[in-house]
């Protein structure tokens, strides 16, 4: 199989998204199927990347991290990709390599399937925070019912995310197929290797958050966690990992509370042993996003024996297992807080909660994910053939004086009772 994705965000910027076409790429892979990933150039010396396709794209304003794909540019290749002999096409994201993947689908007869990693709802009024939130929210439900509506099957990554995509009247197809780990990936981690190239005392209590420093990450209320865990371990250090808009101001908020030298903030660590090693140094992960579809770095961190202190909201919830690695908190100081404590104070209980946090991240196996999309890819093939050969009713347009659509079937054999969209 030839698999065509366009996305709008890969490495080197690091999220839960080039993660995502990571893990199923090298999957897809080691099953003998063919990938090629269309994507934004970041910047700097272009490197030849095997089966990745590079756009020559624009800073976005009020975004530093990210870049937009020039539309030109990708129809500049539509001509070579006719010739490409692929067999299905997965939008990765909503905003160009959306637009861009309808066209493409259309242009090279496919199958269009599209994964929702972002719960927008929650997002639009942090970046939009001079209009009403209701209206970002109405906008926001609007504006993914009717990308949902363009595409023959989404992905989504939890219960969760489907649940919120019904409640905006999405009708589409929708499959849940999580992101899976590569177990193997996470051996040799070492937390002392970070510690030292960060000038962190081995015995120092740390937390870690993994992930982008935003403020629909909730990280404003791990910096209040932390005051109230600082009372009563002086020497805590949290540790983020990551980069994003909120850092600044969030650097700003620790200055002003006293808390700048129980504040590490460490960038982005390169996916893979570095950023392990992050991990590792954590006796603690934690984390409080209310807007995760799925909520990878938890799991992630579990593989890596880190016990875990999080909420449990939209794709969390359906992550994280009590007495699993993990204690969930309510997005309450006291609780978070009285939770963190517990598991600091007692080294036995973290080594428990970390062995069995890796037992139970074994459960998210990547090739199991992965068999699971192609299994997925090679029904949306079937329909599309069988469509095509005029054995599959097809939906037409309403007419004037009809109450509703009508599905017709081959000729010959009759029509279908009324359709109501």
């Amino acid at each position: 199989m030839k698999i065509l994705t366009l996305s709008d965000v890969y490495f080197p910027r690091i999220n839960g998204v080039s993660t995502s076409i990571a893990t199923f790429h090298r999957e897809f892979a080691a099953c003998g199927h063919e990938t090629l990933l269309i994507a934004p150039h970041y910047g700097g010396e272009s490197r030849p990347e095997p089966g990745i396709l590079r756009i020559p794209a624009r800073r976005v304003p009020f975004d530093p991290e990210d870049r937009m794909m020039t539309t030109r540019a990708i129809y500049q290749e539509a001509l070579r990709l006719r010739s490409g002999g692929f067999d299905v096409l997965h939008v990765q994201t909503p905003f160009l390599a959306h637009r861009s993947g309808l066209k493409l689908g259309r242009l090279l007869g496919l199958p269009v399937i599209e994964s929702y990693h972002t719960y927008f709802e929650e997002y639009l009024s942090h970046y939009v925070p001079f209009a009403p939130r209701a209206l970002m929210r109405l906008i926001a439900r609007r504006f993914s019912r009717a990308q949902c509506h363009q595409v023959n099957c989404v992905v989504v990554p939890s219960t969760a995310m489907e649940e919120t995509l019904r409640s905006y009247g999405v009708r589409t197809r929708i499959e849940r197929i999580p992101t899976g780990l590569r177990m193997e990936e996470f051996a040799g981690a070492d937390g002392a290797r970070f510690r030292r190239r960060f000038g962190i005392a081995p015995e120092r209590p740390t937390l870690v958050y993994v992930g982008r420093i935003a403020f629909e990450k909730n990280v404003g209320f791990l910096l209040r966690v932390l005051a109230e865990v600082r009372k009563v371990v002086p020497e805590v250090l949290l540790i983020f990992a990551g980069d994003g808009p909120a850092q600044p101001p969030l650097e700003q908020l620790a200055q002003r509370r006293g808390l700048s030298e129980n504040i590490l903030f460490a960038g982005y660590q390169t996916y893979g042993p570095e950023l392990w090693d992050c991990y590792r140094a954590g006796d603690v992960f934690v984390f409080a996003s209310r807007t995760e579809t799925q909520g990878l770095v938890l799991l992630e961190a579990m593989a890596l024996k880190v016990p875990v202190v999080s909420t449990a909201v939209m794709g969390t919830r359906e992550v994280l297992a009590p007495g699993k690695g993990a204690l969930i908190a309510e997005e309450n100081v006291g609780d978070f807080t009285r939770k963190v404590l517990f598991l600091l104070r007692h080294s036995g209980v973290r080594r428990f909660f970390g062995a069995a946090a890796r037992q139970y991240a074994e459960r998210w196996s990547a090739p199991a994910m992965a068999d699971r999309m192609l299994e997925l890819y090679h029904e949306l093939i079937d329909d599309a053939s069988r469509r095509a050969r005029g054995s599959v009713p097809r939906r037409v347009p309403l007419q004037a004086g009809d109450g509703c659509s009508r599905l017709l079937l081959p000729e010959g054999e009759g029509m279908l009772p009324p359709y109501f969209p």
